[in-house]
């Protein structure tokens, strides 16, 4: 007889995943984070989501910066989910910063935007986002989009951030 699942067992047990580790939305419409945030309360994605509203909040949040310098309240995220058109550091600038930092070299970075435009598609791409997604206006699109999300997120195995 085989032992379907032996929790002793499984070889993956020590590799990390994505889940219960927090999320950053960084986006710098109000409407957009409310939006997600029923999208997500939809979607049952049940990992914690920190909403930021600019590039330098995210850099602040990335370094621990002032409010974020307690990574018990502020961990380190598994993804962030990124908005292109921002004020004060757009998310190209966050992206070109976030991939020279060596220690957010594994860090998995969604564009979730509203452009379609190819030219910023092709330049997400060059600063090595990971993926780039159009923000459906739709919520029930957008569920069904972080339904997928979350569960290609559960399935894959992700290294530590260094």
């Amino acid at each position: 007889m085989y032992q379907i699942h032996d929790p002793e067992m499984n070889p993956t047990s020590d590799i990390p995943t994505t889940e219960n580790q927090p999320l950053l939305l960084v986006d710098d419409s109000e409407n957009d984070v409310e939006l997600m945030r029923m999208a997500f309360h939809r979607a049952n994605f049940n990992s914690p989501l920190y909403a930021l509203r600019n590039g330098e909040e995210a850099i602040a949040y990335l370094t621990g910066e002032g409010i974020y310098s307690d990574r018990d309240k502020f961990p380190h995220p598994a993804v962030m989910l990124l908005d292109l058109n921002m004020p004060m550091k757009n998310g190209f600038e966050v992206l070109a910063w976030l991939r020279a930092q060596p220690e957010y070299k594994r860090l998995l970075v969604i564009v979730l935007t509203a452009s379609m435009r190819s030219d910023d598609v092709e330049r997400a791409f060059e600063l090595k986002a990971d993926a780039f997604f159009v923000k459906p206006s739709d919520l029930d699109e957008l569920t069904a989009m972080l339904r997928c999300l979350r569960d290609w997120l559960h399935y894959n195995h992700f290294p530590p951030l260094k």
